[in-house]
């Protein structure tokens, strides 16, 4: 995090160095913030331009060792950055891993809708192109997977472990 110190303009608000506003505070694992001068988990580059290969096994990664937060971070930079036919199924890999991350941070309602949502997405983007393993992700799986985990944290589960929990993609 320290490295980063130089691209933050003291004032009211945290801005880049283009002036857009951007909060520099710390963050744990799971994205929350922390206090200022707190230490804090690397944040992910922003605007990363990735290959797909490169952004599933990059998030796969994140995923596994407990970080969907910043897995999340990966597949919006391919939403951003990569073909408008393919935003769908990045936009629903993004959502799934916000929803393990409110799972994780102990929000069952909000874990369990984006989960689905995010499931939802990517099945129906798959359908629709008739892509069931793009880029080697397994949407079949995915899908059970987020039902599975869904029902679960609706369930009462609390809290889950993230990298316990994570999907894998392949």
């Amino acid at each position: 995090m320290s490295g980063e110190a130089g691209r933050w303009q003291a004032g009211a608000r945290d801005r880049d160095a283009e002036g857009r506003a951007r909060n520099a505070r710390p963050r744990d694992g799971l994205g929350r913030p922390l206090p200022y001068g707190a230490d804090g988990v690397e944040r992910q580059p922003e605007g990363v331009v990735r290959g797909p290969e490169e952004t599933v096994v990059e998030a796969q990664a994140l995923l596994d060792a407990g970080k969907p937060f910043h897995a999340h971070e990966v597949f919006e930079d391919a939403w951003k950055s990569g073909p408008e036919a393919e935003r769908d199924l990045w936009r629903g890999l993004a959502q799934v891993a916000v929803g393990l991350t409110h799972a994780a941070r102990g929000n069952s309602t909000g874990g369990a809708r984006l989960l689905r949502r995010g499931a939802g997405a990517v099945v129906e983007w798959a359908a629709r192109t008739g892509r069931q393993r793009p880029y080697g992700v397994d949407v079949a799986a995915l899908e059970v997977w987020a039902a599975r985990l869904a029902a679960d944290v609706e369930g009462g589960a609390g809290p889950v472990d993230a990298a316990a929990r994570a999907p894998r993609l392949r």
